[in-house]
């Protein structure tokens, strides 16, 4: 027990350690002592619009710096960045979630004080099940070690946790810190990853088109380099999926494309569907992924290393670690060339933008407009819609620079994640590309991007309504939102001098837009994309067609 150590401070001082510079959230009574405390401390705070945000910041933070945070007050702010927690959690991004807690002396006699919903352990149990691990801080003796262990479980399982520090332990008194120590990395099993290896290198072997698909787990768990190494050495095509798009080079000559099931390009869909050895490496089975399940993949030929265990065929090996399975393949592969069977279409580049004299804007062009705009100093931040469907054609070369929520898909969540990511990566400019019915549940951290001078550019595709719905389902009032003149809304935020707003109709209007924004480089820049209702992406017309195929098989 120390003086110069507080529970918070300790707190504090591990979030510093393992690399956290800023903390998003939104102030209440009963974490104000806490963010004393984080306003003292190197740690920057970065106050948000509501608690939801805060969590859709530190998640897009999160993803570029390897892990983020959020502060929030009991009950009203903790129930409110829940749906942030859960995206993290379906995710597997490393979120930290610090909620204050009304003191321990409330708690222990059940005083009805506010923000309680029924007893003082609800939010915590609601807590549990979408983290990989959560605490409640109520003893200064016992608070370090639990800390240490959640964020040591953050860390190495790339999942969101949870600590509840009750009001009265923020300022307690506790032990000075330890090394911190990272939590013991899962063991393979040397027999079984030896045996799994052999028989998988006897299937590529003895295969005439092999072809890697490469997953979300390797985007997590930062692993792209080792299995670029793999398809080089075994001379062997790869794709990629939304989930991981650009977790390896798309210029790469081996490159074959983005494997979305029967939303795929053709050329793509049937090389990959058609290798007669699929080595899938961290890929997770999800309905965006696959275009709701259209994939036509042959178990028999398959080799799913992922989840800690590996299938080949009905074989199953059990712990077997995914990046232990990658450098021991890469080791032992026999070099062997399938130059045959490398893309039959390669990556073509993109396309320059000209626009066309007084050509009214479509989506299309919109897109090409948008890929040809966009280079390795840019983020793309494609929202859940029409903009995730058209991201897979974009050419995006660093992991990094792409961010999507494929799979849980919280529409808004574009906006708040750009702060993060901004800030995570200063040297980089966020461009988030939302759809106006996206746009609307989070609009207001425009307001937070100005005041942290965070230069994002913000595209916003005005087609009057939820587009995904309409082109998903027969159209009805449901999809209908108020129209809102956007490109005023800078206006409101700020007076000008750290913004600007535009609106735009025509293809010379976009070009002219996006030239002022690549000229006001230290502004936010919104621009409203004026399209015509229903007019959408080729990605949107076969998820829809897809879907609505889905519908009539269930009928």
């Amino acid at each position: 027990m120390t003086e110069h150590y507080t529970v918070s401070r300790y707190l504090l001082g591990r979030l510093q350690e393992i690399g956290i510079k800023h903390l998003f959230g939104v102030p209440g009574d009963y974490v104000l002592d806490f963010l004393d405390e984080v306003v003292a401390s190197p740690i920057e705070w970065v106050g948000t619009c509501n608690e939801l945000n805060a969590g859709y910041a530190a998640d897009g933070y999160a993803r570029i710096n390897g892990v983020g945070g959020a502060v929030v007050t009991y009950g009203v702010g903790g129930l409110s960045v829940l749906n942030a927690a859960a995206g993290a959690f379906a995710e597997h991004v490393p979120l930290i979630i610090i909620s204050g807690a009304p003191p321990t002396r409330s708690r222990e006699s059940g005083a009805l004080v506010h923000h309680l919903v029924s007893n003082y352990y609800v939010q915590y149990e609601i807590f549990r099940k979408v983290t990989t691990d959560a605490a409640i801080l109520t003893d200064p003796i016992t608070a370090p070690d639990e800390i240490d262990r959640v964020l040591r479980h953050c860390l190495s399982r790339k999942l969101p946790v949870y600590l509840e520090i009750p009001s009265d332990m923020t300022c307690a008194l506790c032990r000075a810190p330890d090394k911190l120590t990272g939590a013991a990395p899962p063991i393979s099993d040397e027999d079984s990853l030896t045996e799994c290896v052999s028989e998988s290198m006897e299937m590529i072997n003895s295969s005439d088109h092999p072809l890697m698909l490469a997953g979300m787990e390797l985007l997590r768990f930062g692993l792209g380099t080792e299995a670029l190494h793999l398809v080089e050495a075994a001379e062997i095509p790869f794709a990629t999926m939304l989930s991981s798009k650009s977790v390896l080079p798309e210029l790469h000559p081996q490159f074959v494309g983005i494997y979305q099931g029967g939303w795929s390009r053709e050329v793509v869909r049937r090389q990959v569907e058609d290798s007669d050895c699929l080595l899938s490496l961290g890929v997770l089975i999800t309905d965006l992924d696959t275009g709701l399940f259209s994939m036509n993949l042959d178990n028999r030929r398959m080799i799913a290393v992922g989840g800690g265990q590996v299938r080949i065929g009905n074989h199953y090996y059990r712990q077997i670690q995914l990046k232990d399975f990658i450098r021991t393949l890469t080791l032992a592969i026999r070099p062997r060339s399938f130059l045959a069977s490398h893309p039959v279409e390669g990556m073509q580049p993109r396309k320059p933008f000209i626009p066309g004299a007084s050509s009214v804007l479509t989506a299309s062009r919109l897109y090409e407009c948008v890929d040809d705009f966009l280079n390795d100093r840019m983020i793309l931040l494609a929202e859940p819609g029409d903009a995730f469907c058209a991201a897979p054609e974009f050419h995006i070369e660093e992991a990094e620079n792409f961010i999507v929520q494929n799979y849980y898909s919280s529409i808004g969540y574009c906006t708040p994640a750009a702060l993060g990511a901004g800030l995570a990566c200063p040297n980089k400019r966020p461009v988030i590309l939302t759809g106006d019915g996206a746009f609307q549940m989070t609009a207001q951290e425009v307001s937070t991007l100005i005041r942290n001078h965070c230069p994002a550019i913000v595209l916003i595709i005005n087609n009057d309504g939820y587009l995904v719905e309409r082109v998903l389902h027969e159209d009805g009032p449901y999809n209908d939102i108020q129209m809102w003149r956007y490109s005023r809304l800078p206006e409101v935020f700020d007076d000008g001098s750290h913004s600007i707003g535009i609106r735009v109709t025509t293809e010379e209007e976009l070009a002219r837009a996006m030239m002022t924004a690549s000229q006001e480089k230290n502004k936010v820049v919104l621009i409203e994309a004026c399209l015509a209702k229903g007019d959408c992406s080729a990605g949107l017309k076969r998820l829809g067609e897809a879907f609505r195929r889905a519908q009539q098989k269930k009928k």
